[in-house]
């Protein structure tokens, strides 16, 4: 990989040509290990890439900086956002890849970034996953965005998240469905976290197209 990312994969532990593959980005101060449980359900048939934001934010790492929440600096979001999909792209060839079997997952800055990467990049990704995030007005408004009509994504948000206020996810169910994207929007009784009946949503939201290890 010639990309500048620093990332852990996983194999399948199947093996095959053509394997499906999901893609996490972790949320602020956080790392690259964080979401690789949300996902154990796949990695039989998936590579599992988990990338480390570039940015240090200690404890952790994040993908972007920020002048306050809900607002990326523009010119940093914008650089993330264009390696983030050069990485994708550049797997899908170096690993061999079913480009039609692609998933991304975000929580926090990774929800914004994801749900990003599903407006420029469209079919390319068939489903993204946004853990509590929201669309940047920028992206909504100047973004030059692609075709999602085979392409669907999961948002959840917690009724009382005072991180990224609900209003947020609202707003993105309601952007994607606007904008004519197969869309499942799902709120729980919790704050800005990833509650079990969350993580079931999740994993049943991916596991529409990909057969889990329960089953």
């Amino acid at each position: 990989m010639n990309s500048p990312y620093i990332f852990q994969r996983t194999a399948p532990q199947v093996t095959g040509e053509k394997q499906p593959a999901i893609f996490l980005l972790h949320g602020l101060a956080s790392n690259e290990q964080d979401l690789v449980q949300l996902v154990g359900d796949f990695k039989a048939q998936c590579h599992i890439f988990s990338l480390q934001g570039p940015i240090q934010h200690k404890p952790g790492y994040a993908f972007y900086t920020f002048e306050e929440e809900g607002k990326p600096q523009r010119d940093v979001f914008d650089k993330v956002v264009k390696f983030t999909e050069a990485f994708i792209l550049e797997a899908i060839h170096e690993f061999n890849l079913d480009a039609e079997k692609i998933y991304v997952v975000g929580f926090n800055q990774g929800a914004v970034i994801a749900q990003t990467l599903a407006l420029i990049m469209g079919n390319a990704i068939r489903g993204t996953a946004a853990l509590s995030g929201y669309i940047p007005e920028f992206v909504a408004t100047e973004y030059s965005k692609k075709s999602m009509d085979n392409s669907k994504i999961f948002i959840s948000h917690g009724e009382y998240d005072y991180v990224y206020p609900f209003a947020w996810g609202e707003a993105s169910a309601t952007f994607f469905a606007d904008y004519g994207t197969d869309v499942t929007f799902k709120t729980y009784a919790d704050g800005h976290g990833v509650t079990p009946e969350n993580l079931r949503d999740l994993v049943a939201f991916i596991a529409q197209d990909l057969v889990t290890t329960l089953n």
